[in-house]
């Protein structure tokens, strides 16, 4: 895929994304990713050498080795979503070597998945695709459906079946989040004592997050640029070595959340006015700048940033993807993990997919804004 093509997915929003430049966080005071990202940045941390192997065993993996940037297939939503609900629309991947498959035919970096995924086919693809283990999940057949995050595993069990990284979610924001994060920190620095990477999902999780303005309608700060932002510096506190996040969609949840007599928080109107381009309220702001504000609590990306692909939508499934993927890679950002939007369909067409994002991280046209 070519700039070319890329700009035509894009159609009326190419201008906007592919030569916005911007002017609230300069590109020149990150960290970005490339090729000599783990001497230049990375080996400057206090993980031990094991990992920086590992590290760089990721980074030069799959059609994206040798770049600085990542692509990962991650299939955890049998447990997340359940498995019928998540493979019916392609019931081969119940099979767990199919969803190994797809990330080595995808030419992915690495293939992040449950215990009992990766468990089942390790001594024959451990060695051939790097293995990303998560080890924790929220389940939902208990009634009524609670949000939690429950181990299901080691980090010792990861290790042996040669994974060479740990991943975890933290639904940061919840009444449970204190518990997940001393969890997690846990764990993690067992990962570093045993050489592995570690990938913290920081997701945002609490009703009180959905707001209604002044028009009476409801709206959802889940996705937030501030709230997710401080998320991510919550995760690259307790020594997460990627960050995964959704990708904003809006801004000014503490501004929303600090409205009729509440308090929430500690705020300053700076990080809408200065860091994100936006208005006061957070209202407003260039898709980029966002995302370049989540990146900023990424230790101005000496931590990588990576951002969600998102559920799959059917027809405009590649478009979105590349949308995101020209966001996240202009904002500074790492790269993409997506699931849904490739294992929901065959697997020719989900391999294809995941190049066509490779291609957005391999297009020098393609430039940080």
């Amino acid at each position: 895929m070519t700039t070319t093509n890329i700009r035509a997915l894009l159609g009326p929003e190419a201008d906007a994304l592919l030569s916005f430049e911007s002017r609230a966080v300069p590109r020149s005071t990150l960290h970005l990713p490339g090729p000599d990202f783990i001497d230049r940045v990375f080996a400057l941390t206090d993980r031990p050498p094991p990992v920086l192997r590992n590290y760089n065993a990721i980074l030069n993996t799959g059609r994206l080795a040798g770049t600085g940037y990542l692509s990962i297939l991650p299939v955890d939503q049998g447990i997340e979503h359940s498995a019928g609900a998540s493979f019916a629309p392609n019931p081969q991947y119940f099979d767990p070597e199919n969803i190994v498959k797809l990330a080595i035919e995808g030419g992915c970096n690495a293939v992040a998945s449950t215990f009992g995924v990766l468990g089942a086919v390790s001594r024959k693809y451990a060695h051939k695709i790097p293995f990303l283990v998560k080890f924790n999940h929220n389940e939902i057949l208990s009634y009524p459906n609670t949000f939690d995050q429950t181990l299901y595993g080691s980090v010792r069990t990861a290790y042996e079946m040669g994974a060479v990284a740990v991943g975890a979610t933290i639904y940061f924001g919840s009444a449970e989040s204190r518990r997940q994060i001393q969890e997690v920190a846990a764990m993690f620095e067992e990962a570093h004592s045993l050489g592995m990477i570690t990938v913290l999902w920081c997701y945002i999780r609490n009703n009180a997050f959905k707001v209604k303005g002044a028009d009476g309608k409801s709206v959802d700060y889940h996705n937030a640029a501030d709230l997710t932002g401080q998320a991510n510096h919550l995760g690259v506190t307790i020594h997460a070595d990627i960050i995964k996040q959704k990708l904003p969609t809006n801004n000014g949840g503490y501004a929303a959340l600090n409205t009729g007599g509440s308090a929430y928080g500690k705020w300053d109107k700076r990080v809408y006015t200065n860091l994100a381009g936006s208005d006061e309220t957070g209202q407003g702001g260039h898709p980029i700048d966002l995302c370049r504000y989540q990146v900023l609590n990424c230790y101005s990306g000496r931590i990588g940033l990576i951002n969600s692909g998102g559920e799959s939508k059917g027809a405009d499934d590649t478009r979105d993807a590349i949308r995101t993927a020209v966001i996240n890679k202009r904002a500074g950002g790492m790269g993409l993990i997506s699931g849904r939007k490739a294992f929901q369909r065959p697997m020719k067409e989900g391999a294809a997919l995941l190049n066509a994002i490779q291609d957005v991280y391999l297009d020098q046209g393609v430039t940080v804004a």
